[in-house]
C-alpha cells in the first residue's frame, strides 16, 4: 500500500490560512489576525486610531511584541512597504499603586 504525505491527502492551505486568521496579534489584548484586518478593511490605516480601537500596544507589553505585526499588516492591508507605515508614539507604562496605599491615606476631617 503506497503511502500518502498529509500535503497530498488534505487541502491544507484552508487549514493554514485558518490557523493564521484565528492566531493573536496582541497577546495582552487578545486581538487576533481576522479582528485587525477587519479593521483595517474599514478603512482605518492611521496606527494610532488602530491603537485606540483595538488595544494592540497598550498591554503590558507596550507594544514589544505586536507593534511590528501591527505595522506588517497594515503594509500588506494597504499595498504599502513597511517603511512607508508610520512608527506610534511610544509612552512609558503608567506606574500602578496599590490598593492598600490608598486604603492607608489619611485624610483630614473638615468641619464647619
Amino acid at each position: 500500500m503506497a503511502r500518502m504525505r498529509l500535503s497530498q491527502s488534505y487541502d491544507l492551505e484552508g487549514v493554514s490560512n485558518l490557523v493564521v486568521s484565528k492566531a493573536f496579534i496582541c497577546l495582552c489584548e487578545d486581538v487576533t489576525v481576522d479582528e485587525l484586518k477587519s479593521i483595517i478593511r474599514k478603512g482605518y490605516s492611521d496606527i494610532e486610531e488602530i491603537k485606540r480601537i483595538t488595544g494592540i500596544g497598550t498591554g503590558p507589553c507596550q507594544g514589544k511584541q505586536c507593534l511590528q505585526f501591527l505595522r506588517r499588516a497594515l503594509a500588506e492591508e494597504t499595498g504599502v512597504t513597511i517603511d512607508q507605515v508610520p512608527l506610534t508614539t511610544l509612552r512609558p507604562p503608567e506606574v500602578s499603586v496599590p490598593f492598600g496605599a490608598w486604603a492607608a491615606e489619611v485624610r483630614e476631617e473638615v468641619t464647619r
